[in-house]
């Protein structure tokens, strides 16, 4: 993007210049259509003009439109539709891969070995299916929080504040807008800016509070504390809460630089430009390390479990990686079994 693109050309109306959010929107080629409807429109067309052809001699056009017409309806559905914000054919195909898709998956870097042969014959001709292999992009993260995606290159995860916009002033718009355009034409390389909402655990504030309530100088203080733990308990019990995180992941394409270092000093050197850049927008950047990636990283990959602040196992761990345990939650009247209870 030129450093033209992120200013703001006057105009005789409004002042300002909209520019659309989806940038990797489609052209529209012909009647407001894409070139991906255009083809599923013609191809259907066509198909069902061929079909006519065919057999118009042989049956009757009543029959071939009882037939040709819900054809027709489930191609302009594929074309024109949307399910959930995607298109429509996009969706299904998306649908019909994970359909397909094998539902087992391990860890298996050298391949999923054969059953053993005692065990084949004892399931004579309906032998167990075999789990597929679990292939993830990921292949390591270092000390400071460098992610190795093998023959993808390097990626590094940056945790961004949010920007209060519109309770800024005219002029410190402005500012925020030209120093998110200076960040934006400096860019190089790809950055993916994700906004992802995930589950919010409450029950470690209602811990602590319940801990804390006890020795409160004044047992005022000591009810307001156990009544907002149970107004939280109550909260939580209500309704889903959720939170929201921004990141920013700068990317790095393999082969630019020979030397492994190399590549991840690079990377670090623009997560430090990013962080000076968009510092002048108003949004605090930071780095994460490798135990908070770790972290991002598997609650991305449980995104409707609780979130756990200790990151993932390591391989000297020697606790068995298992389903998440939801403990019952705490009692926030303070019973007298509970710790902390009223005195």
């Amino acid at each position: 993007m030129s450093p033209a693109a992120g200013r703001r050309q006057p105009t005789e109306d409004t002042g300002r210049v909209r520019i659309p959010a989806d940038v990797d929107r489609p052209d529209k080629l012909l009647a407001g259509l894409t070139a991906r409807q255009l083809a599923i429109l013609a191809v259907a067309a066509v198909v069902l003009w061929a079909g006519y052809a065919a057999t118009r001699h042989v049956v009757p056009p009543a029959a071939y439109g009882a037939v040709a017409v819900p054809v027709a309806a489930v191609a302009a559905l594929l074309a024109l539709g949307r399910m959930e914000g995607v298109p429509a054919d996009r969706w299904v195909l998306a649908a019909w891969r994970q359909h397909r898709s094998p539902r087992r998956l391990v860890t298996a870097p050298d391949g999923v070995p054969a059953i053993p042969g005692f065990l084949a014959k004892a399931a004579g001709s309906h032998p167990p299916a075999l789990p597929a292999p679990l292939r993830l992009p990921l292949a390591g993260i270092d000390a400071s929080g460098v992610l190795d995606l093998g023959p993808d290159g390097l990626a590094v995860i940056c945790r961004a504040s949010a920007v209060t916009f519109g309770l800024r002033t005219p002029a410190e718009q402005e500012a925020l807008v030209a120093g998110f355009a200076r960040f934006l034409s400096s860019l190089a390389d790809p950055v993916q800016v994700l906004v992802r909402a995930e589950r919010l655990d409450v029950r470690p504030a209602i811990d602590a509070l319940l801990d804390a309530a006890p020795g409160l100088p004044h047992v005022a203080l000591e009810r307001a504390a156990r009544d907002h733990a149970a107004f939280l308990a109550g909260l939580a019990a209500s309704r889903d809460l959720l939170r929201r995180e921004v990141l920013v992941v700068l990317r790095q394409p393999a082969g630019q630089a020979s030397a492994e270092g190399d590549r991840s000093g690079r990377l670090l050197r623009r997560a430090a430009e990013a962080v000076t850049a968009l510092g002048a927008a108003g949004v605090s950047l930071s780095v994460l390390d490798a135990v908070a990636a770790s972290g991002v990283i598997g609650r991305s990959l449980d995104p409707a479990g609780p979130p756990r602040p200790g990151g993932l196992a390591g391989a000297a761990d020697d606790e068995p990686v298992t389903l998440a345990r939801h403990r019952t939650p705490p009692d926030p009247t303070g019973s007298p079994t509970q710790k902390g209870a009223t005195r």
